[in-house]
């Protein structure tokens, strides 16, 4: 399901879909909003980055020292990790690894 935005209302991310009808919400307390992609959110929760579909469920995790957050694209999001941005898709699998 493709995500047109997720916002922060109260104590929850509500994620809403491209015709703008509300799909589901996510309590503030899982994170901090780092990016959106097409169909999934990421969260920065304590050490962690998180993955969550547009139905608000876990897709994955990873650890945050592999890197500072930098954006999402479609179905992968990038991290900045010294010299080199590595992508990774929405499973926190390392697609690749270029120098920044």
């Amino acid at each position: 399901m493709e995500i047109s935005e997720v916002q922060l209302l109260g104590s929850y991310y509500q994620v809403f879909d491209a015709k703008g009808k509300k799909v589901s919400e996510l309590g503030k307390a899982n994170g901090a909003l780092c990016g959106i992609g097409s169909g999934f959110f990421v969260v920065e929760r304590g050490n962690y980055y998180v993955t969550y579909d547009a139905k608000s469920r876990k897709i994955a995790e990873m650890g945050a020292f592999e890197g500072k957050f930098r954006n999402t694209s479609g179905a992968t999001f990038n991290l900045k990790n010294g010299n080199n941005i590595v992508s990774y898709n929405v499973r926190c699998k390392k697609i690749s690894e270029r120098s920044a």
